[in-house]
């Protein structure tokens, strides 16, 4: 607006309902309607596009005119050729302008009237416009620039000159590829680079980096407005190589560009198998346990030793099915989360590569307790059958080939393994209404094994509340199951729920007086409640004691008496 146009400063405006009208107002076009509840009104005068409406601190561009209700124009961008352009909601027009701008989209035309105290109120603005003046302006919103406020502190401020790709963000384990400038507000440049590589969570130049990456998409372009305590604060940053020094206490404003990143992520809940995304696989699908897969790879020590080639240099590719113990634990849990045609790089701790032993493999021997690295790239693979494809027969038998595999695997002391048969197993027969009835019986007698199994690996595990949710299922199938219960009071003696062990024991000898496991597993109870009693007798003795030594420490005096035990308590 032109210099006539007094726009008040923004520590003269009240900010009290600043922010109470937000989003698109629902209008026809004619329509008139209040906003708020401060005599602003709007009538649309045309359409905008899409379902979008800028936010405070976005950077706006308008065309207006304005005029008093006698129709006599103030001023006009139109008139002048350029429209106007300020940040929205920051105090630099009047209040008018900063509540009804936010309830308009891109190309919105619309007429706003603006009561005296929303404007310039009882001064005005001489000599074009009165006191107390209720105004009209006829505003059209060109476009906006997202300008976010990315901490909620004020401390980083991020315009986007360049709008990104889909949708996705850096995480704090990818690796990143950046361009930057860094400016003081002068405009001195303090430091620029191209293609800069860094992990996320590890940083470059200054923390505001870090914090605006993960707000970005890919190919996105910014300018940031960074305070001190996202920059070098009090201290400020000497000079250094090709970088000049930032002074104590300095604003900073960077560009930045989001070239592309690397995702890195974690295979196992531990962080100690690590997969970076190398190249962008096909599709949304995975292979699942049982899948045939085929893939190039090649494996290396981290002294750059390769100890194992496939699919390179004639060398055909590696074919091996999922979840099978085929290959390395590392290697056959990060395969199942790739994608065909995805190549990654994995970083395979001992613990799921070949462990203490080491192993000799065909280009060189793996010593014991090696950290070893994979380049994989997933060709194909073929999809073990899932339960929703087969038929009633196909179901029972994978549950019975799952519960056998699981079964080798206890035996093999190997109980997380079979955990996961076991599940697999119950979930081909979980929903049997439509079985025949001797299916069912089939598919009971597996589900009652399989879960007893489960509650055997649950608690060798020592996860004694997982035990005891599938010993009540088996319950619920025959209530007389014996295992169930004899596991089930063992995975309450271990937790301390000693009356219900007791209960199911007692219900277990009921139904079968001689079961030695049984009876041992009563001795071992009783042991335990004895323990527990005495643990109550020393605890309760040692508080009555205390008690009793505090009263007769205490002065006496008419009101008070010396506590006493109640003989029928």
């Amino acid at each position: 607006m032109d210099e006539d146009f007094d726009i008040p400063a923004a520590d003269e405006m009240n900010d009290e309902f600043m922010d109470d009208i937000e989003g698109p107002v629902s209008l026809k076009v004619g329509e008139e309607k209040e906003i708020g509840n401060q005599g602003l009104k709007k009538k649309l005068l045309k359409e905008g596009e899409g379902w979008e409406t800028p936010e405070s601190g976005d950077e706006v561009e308008v065309h207006y005119t304005g005029t008093l209700l006698d129709g006599t124009q103030f001023d006009s961008s139109r008139d002048r050729g350029t429209p106007f352009k300020f940040t929205l909601g920051q105090g630099q027009v009047i209040k008018g302008w900063d509540q009804g701008i936010k309830t308009m989209k891109k190309g919105e035309n619309a007429l706003f009237t603006i009561p005296a105290d929303l404007a310039y109120g009882e001064s005005g603005s001489p000599p074009t416009i009165p006191p107390n003046a209720t105004l009209q302006f006829d505003v059209q919103l060109l476009s906006w620039v997202s300008v976010k406020d990315i901490c909620k502190d004020g401390g980083i401020f991020k315009k986007i000159v360049k709008e990104g790709e889909k949708w996705e963000n850096p995480k704090d384990l990818d690796e990143v590829l950046v361009n930057y400038e860094v400016k003081l507000e002068d405009g001195a440049v303090v430091a620029k680079a191209d293609g800069v590589e860094f992990t996320v969570q590890d940083g470059h130049f200054c923390p505001a980096i870090s914090a605006a990456l993960k707000t970005m998409k890919k190919g996105e372009k910014v300018v940031l407005t960074v305070k001190p305590q996202y920059g070098f604060g009090e201290k400020g940053k000497p000079a250094s190589g090709d970088q000049a020094s930032v002074p104590p206490n300095a604003t900073l404003q960077i560009t930045l560009e989001l070239i592309s990143w690397k995702v890195v992520s974690n295979v196992t809940d531990d962080k100690k198998v690590i997969k970076k995304i190398l190249k962008e696989g096909e599709g949304y699908e995975r292979p699942n346990e049982g899948a045939v897969v085929q893939v190039n790879l090649i494996g290396k020590l981290q002294d750059g030793t390769v100890f194992i080639k496939k699919g390179h240099d004639g060398v055909d590719p590696f074919d091996f099915k999922a979840d099978e113990e085929q290959v390395i634990d590392g290697l056959d849990r990060a395969v199942m989360t790739m994608k065909k045609g995805e190549v990654a790089l994995l970083t395979i701790e001992p613990e799921y590569a070949f462990g203490s032993a080491g192993s000799k493999q065909e280009l060189a021997v793996v010593p014991p307790n090696a950290t070893v690295t994979y380049e994989v790239e997933l060709i194909s693979f073929i999809k073990d059958k899932e339960s929703w494809d087969m038929n009633t027969p196909e179901k029972i038998e994978a549950a019975g080939k799952k519960k056998e595999e699981g079964n080798a695997f206890f035996k093999a002391g190997k109980y997380l393994k079979a955990v996961k048969r076991y599940e697999k197993a119950a979930k081909f027969i979980e929903y049997d209404t439509n079985f025949e009835e001797e299916e069912k019986k089939q598919a009971k007698a597996l589900k009652v094994t399989c879960n007893l199994n489960n509650a055997a690996c649950q608690l060798k595990l020592k996860d004694y509340k997982q035990a005891e949710k599938l010993c009540t299922k088996v319950l619920e199938l025959e209530s007389t199951n014996v295992k169930a219960l004899y596991r089930r009071a063992q995975a309450y003696i271990n937790v301390a729920d000693l009356d219900l062990a007791e209960l199911d024991i007692k219900k277990a000898l009921e139904i079968d007086p001689n079961n030695k496991d049984v009876k041992l597993e009563y001795k071992v109870l009783k042991e335990k409640i004895k323990e527990y009693n005495k643990k109550d007798a020393k605890f309760y003795g040692n508080m009555f004691a205390k008690m009793t030594k505090s009263s007769a420490n205490k002065p006496a005096t008419k009101d008070a008496e010396p506590m006493t035990i109640d003989s029928k308590a």
